[in-house]
């Protein structure tokens, strides 16, 4: 394994913002990462996956992993289902491929998400009526303090909203996945827009769901390597009872979806065009003119132009409609 100094972090965020990081590597096993962590027991650690959902403010005095394990086998399977490790280093989109022309089910809406399969869990990806973690079973790590090998269930994982105990504790390294799928598939609406999409197709397949899926992302979506990006910017605010009154008052019109357990969900990217800021642009950072909750970057190299854009769009939102939007983007 090659350890790297003073290494330019700008082609490892979707942003390009410029950063440095004192130390770098890229483990390829659990046994070399365990090596690293044992090798630098005093350097401040920070995991990097794909770097899709995250961007660098300053430079990183400290040891920088950035995950490098590979593969995709089979670990069990029955008649009904099939229970299937990738590595974290697996490109996420590749990764949701190769299961549904397998005829895998479960992640096909997920597709076209730009992201690691180590990333997935931290971030509890999802999209079109599908979180990750409804098909995680296991998460295998490396603890960053002692270099100690860990598998989290799928309860132990602490799912949320966009959500997960890696985001908070930034105490393990996430190596491998093993998920639950699915070998037989029947359609089942979960979102109206995908619906919109097949409804001339009586009985989609998953290789037909994950065609539609890929159409509309890329309609909505900038492509990240043409206009640097991170995807989503801001979570959907999550509201109470009171809070959804309150926010009915001031916009009719808002989409409410009922989020469970007396809470409700709002469309950021509805409260972020109502504040004004579809298709805005600041200087070299702007909002996305067909999906005005992306964020993108039309050139600079500077984190700071992102966060001082953010801060505005914020301040606007709350001021206008009693709401913090929170960011889904990991800032460092």
């Amino acid at each position: 394994m090659t350890i790297r100094y003073n290494v330019q972090l700008q082609p490892y965020n979707s942003f390009h913002t410029k950063a440095s990081a004192k130390i770098f590597c890229e483990p390829q096993s659990a046994e070399e990462l365990s090596e690293i962590i044992h090798a630098f027991p005093d350097e401040e650690k920070l995991v990097l996956g794909n770097g899709f959902n995250s961007f660098f403010t300053k430079d990183f005095d400290g040891l920088i992993i950035k995950p490098a394990m590979q593969g995709i086998h089979i670990l069990s399977e029955t008649d009904r289902h099939i229970e299937i490790e990738a590595g974290a280093a697996e490109d996420w989109d590749r990764f949701v491929k190769h299961c549904v022309e397998n005829g895998y089910a479960g992640i096909e809406n997920l597709s076209l998400i730009p992201s690691s399969v180590g990333a997935s869990p931290v971030q509890n990806i999802g999209a079109y009526g599908t979180e990750v973690k409804d098909v995680i079973t296991k998460v295998k790590t490396v603890e960053l303090q002692r270099g100690h090998y860990r598998e989290f269930s799928n309860d132990e994982c602490g799912f949320g909203y966009r959500d997960s105990i890696f985001k908070h504790t930034g105490g393990y390294v996430i190596t491998s996945v093993v998920f639950r799928l699915d070998k037989s598939f029947q359609y089942r609406e979960k979102y109206i827009d995908l619906s919109r999409e097949l409804e001339a197709i009586p009985s989609p397949t998953l290789t037909q769901v994950r065609d539609a899926i890929i159409r509309i992302r890329t309609r909505k979506l900038p492509d990240h390597t043409q206009l640097p990006n991170a995807g989503s910017f801001f979570k959907n605010p999550i509201l109470t009872e009171i809070e959804k009154e309150h926010l009915l008052q001031k916009l009719p019109d808002v989409p409410i979806y009922n989020a469970g357990e007396g809470q409700f969900k709002t469309s950021a990217a509805f409260l972020i065009d109502k504040a004004g800021y579809k298709g805005k642009r600041r200087g070299m950072v702007g909002t996305y003119e067909h999906h005005s909750l992306i964020i993108v970057n039309y050139g600079t190299d500077k984190g700071e132009e992102i966060i001082s854009f953010m801060k505005e769009i914020q301040q606007d939102v709350r001021q206008q409609f009693g709401l913090m939007l929170e960011p889904e983007v990991r800032i460092y």
